[in-house]
C-alpha cells in the first residue's frame, strides 16, 4: 500500500504547530496503525529527521495510551483503540490526517502527545473506596445481583483514553467521570462515600476546564469500550442527590 500522511507536528505546548505531509510507500495491510507509524519513524530517523512523537504502551487495546485523532475520529474510523486499528481499514493511495486530542484540558506536549493528567486528578479526587472493610471477603459473601454486577463491570471497563473528550464538541469528560462514579455507586462497597465522591469528582472535572454534556452521544459512539451514556444519567442523579443532602445538612445545621 501507498498512503499519504498529514501529521500534526508541534515542538512543545508553547510553540505553534502545523501539519507536515509524508509519503509512505511500504505499508502492509496487516500492520496496525502504530506499527505503520513505527516504520515511518524509522525512515525519518534514517534521513536524519526527528521522529513523530506519539503515546503508546500495551498495544493490546487495554491501556488507552494510543490517543490519535485520525481522519476526524478519535482512534480512527473504527470503534476501537488506535493500536487495534489495522491499515487494511484504509484504501491504497488514501490520505490520512493524524492529530492529537483537541481539548483545553489536554494541552499538547509534543506532536501527537497530550497531557491527560487531568483524568488522574479527577480520579484522585474521589474515584476510589477508602472505607476500612477489613480482610478480603469471599466472592459470594456480599449478595449482588448479576444485573448490577454486570453493569458495574461494564462501567469499570473504561480505560480513560480520553476519546470521549476528543469526540465531544464541548470537550466534556462526563462519560469518563460517570463511568468511574458508576462502578462504585452500583456496588455496596462504594455506597458509604457515594455522595462525597460525586461532589468531589464533578468539582475537579469543572476545575480542569472540561465542557458540559449536551447529549449528542458522540462520546458513546466513539468510545472504544462502548461505555454507555446511561452512566451520565446516573452521575447526574448521584450529584443531585449529594447536593440536596449537603443543602439539608447546611440548613439543618443553621449555617
Amino acid at each position: 500500500m501507498k498512503i499519504t500522511l498529514k501529521v500534526w507536528r508541534q515542538k512543545n505546548r508553547t510553540t505553534k504547530g502545523e501539519f507536515k505531509t509524508y509519503q509512505h510507500e511500504h505499508v502492509s495491510p496487516d500492520m496496525s496503525f502504530l506499527e505503520m507509524m513505527d516504520v515511518l519513524n524509522t525512515e525519518l530517523i534514517k534521513k536524519g529527521e526527528e521522529p513523530i512523537h506519539f503515546d503508546h504502551d500495551c498495544r493490546e487495546g487495554i491501556c488507552g495510551m494510543c490517543s490519535m485523532y485520525i481522519n476526524g475520529h478519535p482512534h480512527g474510523p473504527l470503534q476501537t483503540t488506535t493500536c487495534q486499528l489495522h491499515m487494511r481499514t484504509f484504501k491504497d493511495g488514501e490520505t490520512i490526517t493524524v492529530e492529537p486530542w483537541r481539548a483545553q484540558a489536554f494541552p499538547v506536549i509534543k506532536d501527537l502527545v497530550v497531557d491527560r493528567s487531568a483524568f488522574d486528578r479527577i480520579q484522585q479526587a474521589g474515584g476510589y473506596v477508602s472505607v476500612n472493610t477489613g480482610g478480603v471477603p469471599d466472592a459470594n459473601e456480599i449478595p449482588i445481583s448479576k444485573n448490577i454486577a454486570d453493569e458495574a463491570f461494564d462501567s469499570a471497563a473504561c480505560i480513560g483514553c480520553g476519546a470521549c473528550v476528543a469526540a465531544c464538541k464541548n470537550s466534556s469528560a462526563m462519560l469518563f467521570v460517570s463511568a468511574k462514579v458508576s462502578q462504585f455507586a452500583l456496588l455496596p462497597q462504594g455506597h458509604a462515600e457515594r455522595k462525597e465522591r460525586a461532589e468531589k469528582m464533578v468539582a475537579q472535572m469543572d476545575a480542569e476546564g472540561f465542557g458540559n454534556c449536551s447529549n449528542t452521544k458522540a462520546c458513546e459512539a466513539e468510545c472504544p469500550k462502548a461505555i454507555s451514556v446511561s452512566n451520565i444519567a446516573r452521575l447526574n442523579r448521584e450529584y443531585f442527590s449529594a447536593m440536596v443532602s449537603s443543602y439539608k445538612v447546611t440548613v439543618g445545621g443553621g449555617e
